[in-house]
């Protein structure tokens, strides 16, 4: 039983040290993921306020701040200033395009240049990553000097999808490996059923561990369970002694109850099995565990 047992708990312990092992490293690429995530929209908050700092160097003022960059949803920002302004419509463009071509996480984004009193739109375009799709209108136009918000909105790219694919791609390929792993256990579990070594001959007497039977003369007995367990331990080392604590850890560890008596009464179980030939015993060493003899 050890024997048989063996080859699959180190197949299982490999196996299960590999996806713990690839589930580990999906969580760390995440989690680094993520970091970088940070670190670009960090980024893409610098790359918005120069943006509102050209703007006002366009409008002529050289003195008044940029106030903080707002978000004021997922992927989307709002460029405040210190005083008003005027801007001309394809300076936006321009100076938009060109600053956040250097955003890694930048592809489709729409700008709205609001009024501040109102919050409506005073001037908007949808700049895109294929030029065909582009929507500026009303450029040359110089817009009124007044207090003005530049709300920029990005269509979500870039590392979320990417992290996304990868995670998603990891877990497949947690669930391939546990696929095949599972079916790999279960052919190796039918694999040991079916083979040879599950048939002993114990003197006159032929034990099929497969079937659960013993053969005598054509005559088959059948065994339980729990009795065909316990007689592959004594089959397999034959005349020699096995402690008692063994044949109870290996024999109901699994159920996590062990009854002391229960091995005294399958033991007895099985000698009246073994009987028609009296070669066989199952004899008990005091204070130690039991052996089978065969003469």
């Amino acid at each position: 039983m050890r024997n048989i047992r063996n080859p699959l708990i180190r197949k299982h312990r490999y196996v299960g040290g590999l996806l713990l092992l690839l589930f580990i490293s999906v969580i760390c690429v995440a989690f680094g993921m993520t970091d970088n995530n940070q670190f670009d929209t960090a980024r893409r908050e610098v790359l918005l306020r120069k943006i509102g700092d050209e703007l006002l160097l366009q409008s002529g003022d050289s003195t008044s701040r940029v106030l903080p960059v707002e978000k004021i949803a997922e992927n989307e920002y709002r460029i405040r200033f210190e005083n008003e302004l005027t801007f001309q419509p394809d300076s936006v463009v321009h100076t938009t395009r060109r600053l956040l071509a250097n955003d890694p996480l930048t592809g489709d984004y729409i700008v709205n240049v609001l009024n501040c009193g109102n919050a409506s739109v005073a001037y908007g375009y949808a700049i895109s990553g294929n030029k065909k799709d582009d929507i500026v209108a009303c450029i040359g136009r110089e817009q009124p000097k007044a207090c003005y918000m530049i709300n920029v909105k990005f269509k979500p790219i870039g590392i979320n999808t990417s992290k996304n694919g990868y995670l998603l791609g990891s877990l497949s390929v947690l669930a391939l490996i546990g696929f095949v792993f599972l079916k790999s256990t279960k052919s190796q579990r039918d694999l040991n059923l079916r083979r040879p070594a599950n048939r002993f001959s114990l003197g006159s007497i032929l034990f099929d561990a497969q079937e659960r039977q013993l053969i005598i003369d054509e005559k088959v007995i059948d065994l339980t369970g729990t009795e065909t367990r316990l007689l592959l331990i004594f089959a397999m080392t034959p005349n020699e002694m096995i402690e008692r604590s063994r044949l109870q850890k290996e024999i109901w560890e699994d159920e996590g109850v062990i009854v002391g008596r229960s091995l005294d009464m399958f033991i007895s179980k099985l000698r009246k099995k073994l009987e028609f030939d009296p070669n066989i015993k199952i004899v008990a060493i005091w204070g130690k565990g039991y052996r089978l003899e065969i003469s």
